[in-house]
């Protein structure tokens, strides 16, 4: 055909993640780095806009932080896996706390992985493509 009906997600397409952190530092710096993996990228700086980014923009997969001003990563990940449209979206935490506690909390959220930071870029891109099905990066 002509090509004018095309699936919503084009598995050749880059991906949407949402990055939720109050570190301006931290998400300048990943911004610019996914960007230029050619993802499509959308911040928040805490959990309620976080949970408002993620209703209106369906992100591919979220990036959250634990300790956020607001509403924390926590709250957000028990908002998320509660409501029926953003249940499934794979959520990596990139986060400081690194305690086993922390890391069992979060894993009770079905999380796609857990990240302390420092991190290391590449690891992280890992983590993504892994968390996404593989989806190629540049």
């Amino acid at each position: 055909m002509l090509g004018l009906f095309k699936s919503k997600k084009d598995k050749t397409a880059q991906a949407k993640i949402l990055l939720v952190d109050d570190e301006p530092d931290l998400v300048s710096t990943v911004q610019y780095r996914l960007k230029f993996s050619k993802c499509e990228v959308v911040t928040a700086a805490d959990g309620k806009e976080g949970l408002e980014k993620a209703a209106a923009e369906k992100p591919d997969l979220i990036l959250l932080d634990t300790n956020m001003p607001v509403m924390n990563g926590h709250e957000m990940l028990e908002h998320l896996r509660n409501n029926p449209d953003l249940k499934d979206i794979p959520v990596i935490m990139l986060t400081a706390r690194c305690e086993p506690q922390d890391i069992t909390a979060a894993s009770t959220y079905s999380i796609a992985d857990y990240i302390t930071k420092p991190f290391d870029f590449t690891d992280l891109m890992e983590k993504i493509k892994n968390a996404l099905g593989n989806r190629n990066f540049s």
